[in-house]
């Protein structure tokens, strides 16, 4: 198993961000969101929110690739419609690539 972590930030606005809050709720999310996750691998995903920053861990089988996770995601058309969706809430972190949402973080301490 594989942890990988990364970071994103929201628009610093309460309104947009208890709207983003909203629809990460398990009542709220798409289960086809749901399914593409698993389906790449992801065996747990959790995200939490410090003001407007975004921390997400995510735990993967050994087989997990991120960049055949963005094939895929491009190729769902359901998936597409969830991303734009989720920009109206989002902003790249000042250091993201060009179209980088979530960024990878590097480990720096392990106990």
């Amino acid at each position: 198993m594989k942890r990988q972590c990364f970071a994103l930030d929201l628009k610093n606005d309460a309104a947009l961000i208890a709207e983003y809050e909203h629809w990460h709720k398990a009542e709220n999310g798409w289960p086809e969101i749901r399914k593409s996750i698993i389906d790449a691998g992801v065996i747990d995903m959790q995200i939490y929110r410090t003001g407007n920053r975004l921390f997400m861990i995510m735990e993967t089988d050994d087989n997990f690739r991120n960049e055949e996770k963005a094939a895929m995601d491009a190729a769902n058309p359901k998936v597409w419609e969830w991303e734009q969706l989720m920009w109206k809430f989002q902003e790249p972190l000042p250091w993201a690539a060009d179209n980088e949402k979530w960024v990878k973080m590097d480990q720096i301490y392990k106990l």
